[in-house]
């Protein structure tokens, strides 16, 4: 999916930030996780897209609360993790490329400046320098499982405003999936096992509508499994909701993670 779009120096993206981070980085377990709206960060070239800071303090930048959230369950879990260090205003890492929202020119409503007239030149100069070095070390970090015969499970951490496009959305967490259910299934199981939740299951977006970058690459062509979760923004906008929310993600993982039958490739 990155062979035709030219790779910048690793981990770069401008002079201002780098285009990902990583969180225990030595992890020793058979697991990656990612994020793909790690960050709210606007390159200063940007001129903050035409939006005022408090816009991109808002759901519309970034995914609040993800990040926090992937860090302390990398913790948790032994893994290492990727996070992309680019707001998903420049650039959505988690669209295809010819994906009209991968440069969002409107958001919950909102329109955004700086993304108005975007031509084809700025379209690949922003997906060569935030989207490609991201999920280069994605895919990295993925062959070298590869190169010790390993198959990893992939975990995406994501979260969901409570309120979008006036609809409220009463789920605390999701799981998305497509054809490959084998993660989710259970996953969705063991977080109701508690009665204090709702679980949406292809809530409150399915693995397929709006396309998704990760589970497309990374689950179906790549054939590894992966969950990804939807945790709602205002319970994890908080390091005390943040870290409470790792550990009921953390609780629901184990026994899914046990099963040595989920580590197998199955394409599609």
């Amino acid at each position: 999916m990155l062979d035709d779009v030219a790779t910048p120096a690793a981990g770069t993206a401008t002079t201002a930030a780098p285009a990902f981070e990583l969180a225990n980085p030595d992890g020793a377990a058979d697991l990656l996780l990612i994020c793909d709206h790690a960050s709210r960060f606007v390159p200063p070239e940007y001129d903050s897209l035409g939006l005022d800071d408090s816009l991109l303090q808002r759901h519309i930048a970034w995914d609040i609360g993800a990040a926090d959230v992937t860090r302390r369950l990398a913790g948790l879990l032994d893994a290492p993790a990727v996070l992309c260090g680019t707001s998903r205003l420049v650039v959505d890492c988690n669209r295809p490329h010819d994906d009209p929202s991968l440069i969002p020119a409107i958001s919950d409503g909102i329109v955004i400046p700086g993304n108005r007239d975007v031509d084809a030149a700025e379209k690949r100069r922003r997906v060569a320098r935030h989207f490609v070095p991201y999920h280069r070390e994605v895919e990295r970090r993925l062959d070298q499982f590869a190169a010790r015969g390993v198959v990893p499970a992939v975990i995406s951490v994501h979260s969901f405003t409570p309120v979008m496009n006036g609809v409220e959305r009463p789920w605390h967490v999701g799981l998305l999936s497509a054809v490959d259910r084998r993660m989710a299934a259970p996953l969705v199981d063991e977080l109701r096992r508690n009665p204090a939740l709702t679980v949406g299951d292809n809530e409150p977006y399915t693995g397929d509508d709006p396309r998704g970058y990760a589970i497309d690459v990374y689950g179906h062509v790549r054939g590894l499994p992966m969950a990804v979760f939807e945790v709602r923004q205002d319970l994890i906008d908080t390091h005390h909701g943040a870290e409470s929310w790792a550990h009921i993600l953390f609780a629901a993982l184990r026994p899914v993670l046990a099963d040595p039958g989920l580590y197998r490739l199955e394409p599609k």
